[in-house]
């Protein structure tokens, strides 16, 4: 039978910020959204004093009893870098590592000649004395199971940070108790309809007839099912699926209202799409731009538009920028203050593949421009070389008044011991 875990960082972003900090590590800490809008990630000590996810920080930050609160703007090439060391710990205890998502990763744990229990409290304080992140892990005979699994361990502080549901009694014991809106899988919608057909439960949910599942639910509600009866139907991939597109969207840190500062930030965004594309080995052929002025002000005129097109398949940041410039040109209206830009592409392919019949750029004299750039700016800082379409001072970009220094990934960032 296949045993499947899944282990996942206790509020990822935060307990990064603590690594390098040890003054915060009993301190309720937070972690902000983009342009340091609202709360996207806390800690144990955070919760308690009431703060919820997705709280705007200006509202928050003047509350008498938040005076000790360690608020963060989100950091994410720290956080990225952190996950990647979860997974070089992982990889090299179990045979195969699935990522889930930054701070979770499914793990093969089938055949392996060991004490479960005590194997997988020796992966969480291996990670912990790596990695130096918190972690629960929670294992059953399929994904859903484990994620289910991975849950409890979080919730219940008797369990130590693990939880076995390999047994079918112990997952009776738990689906008795536990609402079907805890299963992954069953969003809010669906809960909702199963539980106005009196499928309060996870216990009632296994019990329902497979037809009627399927019925309600469709093929989707009825896998789920069948993971929960403990039939593995979602198999563990070590490849994650190919891109079908991407996008870098961002509000700005202040409105926009004039050509300049917008086709900056539109230009940095299609430099950091292009980025993304050569990083994963894909080509893009089809872009969108849009802007947009700030919806819930009420003062300024609204105003929001995009434009689209097919482009000659390329990753290259010169290319995606002239693409995108000609798109804004099209919807830029003066008289506006526009808070948020983007880009998107779609038409992903691999590099390499001939997705035409003609071309009209030198592939292959792209290929060594950018792979110069890529090995510059890899060796001394991301935007160490750039474009100058993308500006100088960049006053539009998004707040981070309290970014922590990139610890792992910059240089100049990299903590000094001094020792006698």
């Amino acid at each position: 039978m296949p045993i499947y875990g899944l282990i996942d960082a206790n509020s990822f972003y935060c307990s990064c910020q603590r690594v390098f900090e040890a003054r915060i590590r009993a301190l309720p800490v937070v972690v902000l959204s983009n342009n340091d809008g609202c709360a996207i990630a806390r800690t144990k000590e955070a919760k308690q004093l009431g703060i919820k996810m997705g709280d705007a920080w200006h509202l928050i930050r003047r509350r008498p009893d938040l005076k000790g609160v360690q608020w963060y703007s989100s950091n994410y090439p720290l956080y990225a870098d952190m996950s990647r060391r979860m997974y070089q710990v992982l990889e090299s205890r179990v045979p195969r590592v699935e990522p889930y998502s930054i701070d979770e990763m499914f793990l093969d744990l089938s055949g392996l000649p060991y004490d479960l229990p005590t194997f997988c409290r020796q992966l969480r304080d291996e990670v912990r004395a790596v990695a130096k992140i918190p972690t629960c892990i929670g294992w059953g005979p399929t994904k859903t199971i484990a994620k289910l699994a991975n849950g409890i361990a979080k919730d219940r502080p008797e369990l130590d940070g693990v939880c076995d549901l390999s047994r079918e009694a112990d997952r009776q014991a738990y689906f008795r108790d536990l609402s079907i809106g805890e299963v992954w899988g069953i969003g809010r919608r669906t809960a909702e309809k199963l539980q106005r057909a009196g499928i309060q439960t996870i216990a009632d949910f296994v019990a329902m007839d497979s037809r009627a599942a399927r019925s309600m639910l469709t093929v989707v509600g009825a896998r789920v099912q069948a993971e929960l009866r403990g039939q593995s139907c979602l198999p563990l991939s070590e490849v994650a699926a190919p891109r079908k597109g991407l996008a870098c969207t961002r509000t700005f840190g202040r409105l926009i209202d004039n050509w300049t500062d917008l086709r900056e930030a539109v230009s940095h965004y299609a430099t950091t799409a292009a980025e993304k594309l050569r990083a994963e080995g894909m080509t893009a052929s089809f872009m969108t731009v849009f802007i947009q002025t700030n919806p819930h002000q009420k003062d300024t005129s609204w105003y929001a538009n995009q434009q689209s097109c097919g482009i000659e398949a390329t990753s290259d940041t010169l290319v995606l920028i002239t693409e995108a410039l000609r798109l804004l040109r099209r919807i830029w209206k003066p008289g506006y203050r526009y808070f948020k830009a983007g880009v998107m592409l779609d038409g992903l392919c691999p590099a390499g593949m001939q997705v035409g019949l003609f071309q009209t750029r030198d592939p292959v004299k792209s290929s060594r421009l950018m792979d110069a750039l890529d090995a510059v700016n890899g060796r001394y800082g991301r935007g160490t070389v750039r474009p100058l379409s993308t500006g100088l001072d960049r006053t539009w970009r998004a707040r981070q008044a309290m970014l922590s220094p990139a610890y792992t990934t910059r240089l100049q960032d990299i903590m000094e011991v001094t020792a006698w």
